[in-house]
């Protein structure tokens, strides 16, 4: 297949253009590569995708899809049958300091990928979600059936709204498309914004870490290999038009899928795993919980398990000592 993916040099959009190619897909990848975070990070993903078995087959385009009219152009020319729109403005707590990024790169750009998607009639979008839109859900575990109503984070908000705009487009176009919502995925080549990197960066350089609510936190960390591998999984089922009610409740095309590990983790529990694994102690800050963060993430994954054939396969004590020893060699510290 030949298939457009968005936010290629980010973490998850690596990890799943390097399968894609490596089974003999073509990729056309774009990625605006912004400076949220270092920009060498996604430089050097997108080196490691070109190198890979059958790296040949991507092709990368320095593109923000916020812009239609660059979009537009510069895909011009390039064939795909399906996408898998990876490319967001991430993080909870940035959301609170630049609320236009969200607008642009998740509203907007997620209406400009829908557009480009319709007009080429493609036969299946793929877009991410996030488990943030159960927002303080106290059911758990978080189940696809559950109302999603409040969510706590303007990021959080902006994905729901993406799912509202891909059942209108599902609806009024007969659009195919799958909504997955990620439960906090890590891994090597992770976002140096995220828990694992500061957690092991701190603890290797002897800086104090901050822990929120006092530790008292859970989250179903769910590992980049197991991501990817249902991202493709997704790809792979076309949701029917068949007018049978889809997970998430819709008639239309479009089906909604939580990915997660399905086994929440206390925060400490991890934070001693990844301890371990840099030979030293922490130095711990306590603080109270942030704002626009949850206790809790739990995924209810039977739906997942059942159309789509995933289960995931790797637990922390696993997953968090191979991201350490990944941070480790990737910043030359071995």
């Amino acid at each position: 297949m030949q298939i457009l993916v968005t936010g290629a040099a980010g973490f998850i959009g690596a990890a799943v253009s390097e399968r894609l190619v490596a089974r003999g897909d073509r990729v056309v990848g774009i990625d605006s590569c912004n400076n949220y975070y270092a920009v060498a990070l996604k430089r050097d993903r997108i080196a490691r995708v070109q190198a890979a078995e059958g790296g040949s087959q991507f092709d990368f385009h320095n593109l923000d899809f916020s812009r239609a009219g660059d979009l537009a152009q510069t895909l011009a020319d390039c064939d795909f049958e399906r996408v898998v729109h990876l490319g967001a403005q991430p993080g909870v707590r940035y959301s609170l300091e630049n609320p236009h990024a969200y607008a642009e790169s998740n509203l907007i750009g997620h209406l400009n990928i829908l557009e480009l998607a319709r007009a080429r009639q493609v036969e299946h979008l793929v877009y991410a979600s996030s488990s943030s839109v159960y927002g303080g859900n106290a059911k758990v575990p978080f189940s696809i059936e559950d109302r999603v109503d409040h969510p706590f984070s303007l990021y959080a908000a902006t994905k729901k709204a993406d799912e509202l705009m891909s059942e209108t487009y599902a609806h009024l176009y007969r659009l195919p498309q799958t909504g997955l919502r990620f439960f906090t995925v890590y891994g090597p080549w992770g976002r140096p914004d995220m828990m694992p990197w500061i957690f092991t960066g701190r603890i290797l350089r002897g800086d104090p870490i901050p822990v929120f609510n006092r530790g008292e936190m859970e989250r179903d960390f769910t590992y980049i290999d197991d991501i990817a591998a249902g991202v493709i999984a997704a790809l792979d089922r076309v949701p029917v038009d068949d007018g049978v009610v889809k997970p998430g409740g819709s008639l239309a095309p479009h089906a909604i899928y939580n990915l997660g590990n399905s086994r929440p983790e206390p925060l400490l529990k991890v934070l001693s795993i990844i301890e371990k694994a840099c030979g030293r102690r922490a130095v711990l800050d306590m603080q109270p919980m942030q704002p626009g963060d949850v206790p809790r993430t739990f995924a209810e994954i039977s739906e997942t398990e059942r159309d789509l054939g995933w289960q995931p396969s790797t637990p922390v004590e696993t997953g968090f000592p191979r991201f350490v020893s990944w941070f480790k060699a990737y910043h030359g510290l071995d």
